[in-house]
């Protein structure tokens, strides 16, 4: 043992010590790589080097910065189980042999045995537990359920398994201090205490020391669950959308082809020539962004077969589009749904037909489009049910809200009799966005 030391140095040092614990979590989950083997429950060998060759080399220098004065930043033992609790048995043994090499060098003979056991400890609790999805459930305050978690067990026979590494922490804690008693004061390095009151506060913060780094962890895990989730059903959205356009619009089109045929053949294969153009693009593996120009292109051909269909004299389309705006990335599939909605919400109900007009413009790094048609309009109410419930525009609205965030504007305007205009405003987007898919 060293020589003893005041209970608020003491206590400065451990409150230290979880700081610096859970600030290299915080540190190391900012990267992608260790967030991408962390959260990989099934690792291949690659990936365990991987994971040791984000743990190992900051815990080893803390143990070098210990050794200059520093006792704070020492966290051989909670790191080593941490390894073993997180990586398995190999990651562990392996991690805590390397991070406590500086103190084998330094002439403490058993910290590296010590080091590699708490690791191999560690890895064994992981592959013990029924569920490593119980390893996550270990917080820097589940001591704290221990009553509950005793009455569970003995009134229903439920035990929780985020006990067993919170245990194993206290008892090799209190057993290196045991070892540490046993053999020469230089062999295995503990911190001094004044009094054995203060151990039960030493153990705490060995707890600390490995529950913080799993919560910040775990954390992050769940916000990298929630943001696939958010893709996941961005992907569902896509395909429901896709799913709407096939049906009605696929029949549609089928029966004017069929009567085109008679009297307009030549018409009749352009309209067939659009809907391949259109399949293609609807079969294509989806993507999330596209460039502008190809979605203006894709409502091209959806137009010329609505043309076809309702006829040149009631349906008219204009676009005035800013050339700097047909590169920009857009979602996929964003001004389609709202060309249908004018049509047949806007310009099929009125006998003399219509017209829709589509304008692009760059303004301060945000591209603006307005679509506008002077059909029937809305009426207040039945608007504020398109825009919360239509499939078509509140799955745009709702993309919308999953791509940008709050960085998008979609209002809707429109006067019954008057016509109606929808107006996008997105942030410009860099042809790097089409790796989002």
């Amino acid at each position: 043992m060293q020589s003893p030391v005041s209970g608020r140095d003491l206590v400065f040092t451990l409150v230290l010590k979880v700081g610096f614990a859970a600030s290299l979590a915080a540190l190391l989950v900012r990267f992608a790589r260790f967030r991408r083997v962390l959260f990989t429950e099934q690792r291949d060998s690659d990936q365990k080097v991987l994971l040791l060759l984000f743990l190992t080399p900051p815990l080893a220098l803390a143990v070098v910065l210990r050794l200059y004065g520093y006792e704070f930043f020492d966290l051989t033992l909670a790191g080593s189980f941490l390894m073993g609790l997180i990586g398995g048995r190999m990651v562990g043994l392996l991690g805590g042999s390397m991070l406590s090499l500086p103190a084998f060098g330094n002439h403490e003979w058993l910290a590296t045995p010590m080091a590699a056991l708490v690791g191999l400890i560690g890895g064994m609790i992981r592959q013990g537990l029924p569920n490593t999805e119980d390893i996550w459930h270990f917080g820097p305050f589940l001591f704290l359920n221990i009553p509950q978690s005793l009455w569970k067990l003995v009134r229903r026979g439920q035990i929780n398994w985020a006990m067993l590494p919170l245990g194993a922490c206290v008892v090799l804690e209190l057993g290196r201090y045991a070892l540490a008693r046993a053999v020469p004061a230089k062999w295995l390095y503990t911190l001094p205490y004044p009094s054995w009151p203060w151990l039960l506060l030493i153990v705490l913060a060995t707890v600390m020391s490995v529950a913080m780094p799993v919560k910040i962890w775990n954390n992050t895990r769940i916000e990298m669950n929630l943001e696939q989730n958010e893709q996941l059903l961005l992907k569902a959205r896509m395909d429901a959308l896709s799913r709407q356009i096939n049906p009605h619009f696929l029949f549609n089109t089928l029966n004017t082809v069929s009567s085109l045929v008679r009297y307009d053949p030549d018409m009749a294969r352009v309209v067939v020539l659009k809907l391949s153009n259109i399949l293609r693009r609807l079969l294509r593996t989806h993507e999330t962004f596209v460039p502008l120009r190809d979605e203006l292109d894709f409502i091209d051909d959806y137009l010329d077969i609505e043309v076809a269909r309702f006829g040149r004299d009631k349906l008219q389309f204009f676009k005035e589009v800013d050339e700097s705006t047909l590169d920009a990335f857009v979602p996929s599939m964003l001004l389609q749904p709202m060309i249908e909605n004018a049509i047949r919400h806007g310009l099929a109900p009125k006998l003399e037909g219509g017209e829709i007009r589509l304008s692009t413009r760059m303004t301060d790094g945000r591209l603006t489009i307005d679509i506008h048609d002077n059909g029937m309009g809305i009426s207040s109410e039945r608007l504020a049910e398109i825009y919360h419930e239509g499939i078509g525009i509140s799955n745009v609205r709702e993309r919308l809200r999953l791509l940008y965030g709050d960085q998008f504007r979609m209002d809707i305007k429109s006067q019954e009799g008057q016509g109606t205009q929808i107006r996008i405003e997105i942030p410009e987007l860099v042809e790097s966005a089409t790796t989002l898919t």
